[in-house]
């Protein structure tokens, strides 16, 4: 059966009464749009002025703090270099390079609650610097679980060790115990110091810490059946206390923060060697004594428990529900995948725990304008479902620059992702041109090898040098190459532009023989035969015969096509009155020198066969 968690919490939106009116939303990748609609939840519609704002609800508003940026961006160079040596690792090597891993991910989260606490006692008095506050205290528990979690899981303390290992967690997690043992023993008379017996420390060796806790107990235990301390009752709570009884540490709960300081004090005066199977014994009964039914626990202890029980999946479920954003729980199940410990736990909908969790963590990073790249990685290290979430969010990105394009641009084309990188540049194409910068859209369009994009821009140039009697982007159009065979447009394009260039250069008979060819070989529109015959007039009037008999005549065939093809159309206008006479000038002007230039080249050709 699939475990189902309780309710998820109601998120209220201000201005917005759900009861009265119905709403409507639409998911974006990161976040979601909702409004109100003008239907109320009566059965006849009445329309009543309501709420006039569309909100924004974002899932992951962690990725917006400029100090938790530094965690994400920091985390995910250990990430990777965790994913790059990981086939190098074997045996005692590989395990100590996983502390040293999780190690460094503990001082980034350090790191960045120390900078946290500074803002919150800047800013103390306001909201930000109350919700900076707040940010520490996650930070915090973060950092104790994830520290509890190394103890247990990637160190593997036995036993003996692991009471060192938790009386070092409980002394970093326990601010007050490190100030006061420098207080203490930076004393004179360190052992009559005001706070020497409040501290449950120890700076010794495993050995010595077994061979004094085994004279204490049994000194103590001696003393206090013979009743040595009856008559001071503070030496005889003191012996108590040495002993590890759990009333006479409580009657000292105000000395111990939490009950897993209560835990480790417990362990340190009564079982110094526990065993790890045995501790989730001792955590759950400390838990028990130390709350006393007073209270229940929170969502912290809950998480330490399941630590403390060796239940990993149950840590990563208890976090995934406390914490704002999916940061831990990636990296630490990442962390312990590398570790083997979640080989064998596959999630009912085909994704492994680790891939999953990654996978919502970089969902989070795709929605901020830059934290995008840093999601890229975390896809590229999920094999099996990881490539599928990257080409659904890269197409989700915002295009807002060019220099951004490009980014996303080179990820797909390092990837080989030809859809994505077809849709992005069609995408750019379309704003360029909606923006008239003509050139760019060519670009684009033909980066994505899109015919149908690169004939409309075009048609686009064709019809701009109709109205201006210039090309614009002439560099672009000069260096086309083989990108004009994309599509007959751009290839005619390409061409008449080098028409004019010939020309330009005086290659006359290279210019009317390219121009002839453009129009005889169906490339050119039928819509531009007009503009390419008016070309040709400058031609047909120089003093030498540019365009042999045969050319003149299949330009006269092409004006004839172009003249007998025109639709018959409804009662003309004025204007259409007078474009008819334009062109109609225009035609008889051509049929003129087409005329002239075929009379000149029979003469000319007929005399070359005479001689």
């Amino acid at each position: 059966m699939e475990e189902f968690d309780g309710e998820p919490t109601v998120t209220w939106i201000p201005g917005v009464n759900s009861q009265k009116k119905q709403m409507c939303f639409d998911w974006g990748p990161g976040e979601m749009l909702v409004c109100e609609t003008s239907f109320n939840k009566k059965e006849k519609s009445e329309m009543v002025a309501g709420c006039p704002f569309i909100h924004i609800i974002r899932k992951d508003i962690d990725v917006y703090s400029k100090i938790l940026r530094k965690l994400f961006n920091e985390s995910h160079g250990i990430f990777v270099g965790l994913q790059r040596i990981e086939e190098e690792l074997t045996g005692k090597s590989r395990k100590a390079q996983l502390v040293r891993v999780s190690k460094n991910y503990r001082s980034v989260i350090r790191a960045c609650m120390e900078e946290m606490h500074q803002f919150a006692v800047a800013d103390k008095d306001s909201a930000i610097g109350r919700q900076f506050s707040s940010q520490v205290s996650i930070l915090s528990a973060v950092e104790l679980i994830w520290n509890l979690c190394e103890i247990l899981f990637i160190e593997v303390a036995p036993a003996g060790p692991l009471l060192l290992y938790l009386l070092d967690w409980v002394r970093l997690h326990v601010c007050e115990v490190d100030s006061l043992s420098a207080d203490v023993l930076g004393s004179e008379n360190p052992s009559k110091h005001e706070s020497f017996w409040n501290l449950p420390g120890n700076t010794q060796t495993l050995t010595e810490l077994e061979l004094r806790w085994q004279h204490w107990h049994e000194e103590c235990e001696r003393h206090l059946q013979d009743g040595t301390f009856a008559s001071n009752p503070h030496l005889e709570s003191l012996c108590k206390v040495l002993l590890g009884d759990d009333a006479a540490l409580l009657e000292h709960k105000e000395l111990l923060s939490n009950w897993y300081h209560f835990l480790v004090t417990r362990l340190l005066y009564s079982q110094p060697t526990v065993k790890p199977m045995d501790l989730h014994l001792y955590a759950q009964s400390s838990l028990d004594l130390f709350l006393g039914g007073e209270s229940s626990p929170e969502p912290l202890d809950n998480i330490l428990m399941a630590a403390f029980e060796f239940d990993i999946h149950q840590v990563i479920k208890e976090c995934s529900i406390a914490l704002s954003n999916w940061w831990f729980v990636a990296h630490l199940t990442d962390l312990l995948d590398h570790c083997k410990l979640l080989q064998s736990h596959n999630l009912y909908f085909g994704s492994n725990m680790r891939e999953f969790l990654l996978l919502e963590y970089a969902s989070g990073l795709f929605a901020h304008h830059s934290l995008w790249q840093l999601g890229v990685d975390y896809c590229d290290h999920c094999p099996e479902l990881g490539r599928v979430s990257l080409e659904l969010h890269i197409e989700r990105i915002p295009l807002t620059t060019e220099q951004k394009a490009l980014k996303v641009l080179r990820v797909c084309e390092q990837r080989q992702m030809t859809e994505q990188v077809r849709s992005i540049c069609k995408v750019l194409a379309m704003k360029a041109v909606r923006n008239n910068r003509l050139g760019s859209a060519l670009s684009w369009s033909i980066r994505a090898k899109d015919a149908a994009f690169a004939t409309l821009v075009s048609d686009r140039f064709l019809r701009d040098y109709c109205e201006r009697g210039c090309f614009s982007d002439l560099d672009l159009i000069d260096n086309l190459g083989p990108a004009m065979m994309l599509s007959d447009r751009l290839t005619f394009l390409g061409k008449y532009r080098e028409f004019h260039r010939l020309y330009g250069e005086k290659c006359f008979v290279d210019a009317a023989s390219l121009l002839l060819s453009l129009m005889t070989s169906q490339i050119a529109p039928r819509s531009f035969w007009m503009t390419l015959l008016t070309d040709a007039l400058p031609l047909l009037e120089q003093k030498q015969v540019i365009f042999s008999a045969e050319q003149t005549y299949e330009l006269l065939r092409c004006l004839e096509d172009l003249t007998s093809g025109r639709p018959l159309c409804g009662e003309p206008d004025a204007q259409q009155l007078q474009d008819d006479d334009i062109e109609t000038t225009k035609v008889e002007i051509l049929r003129l020198a087409l005329a002239r230039n075929l009379a000149r080249s029979i003469i000319k050709e007929g005399s070359l066969e005479g001689s």
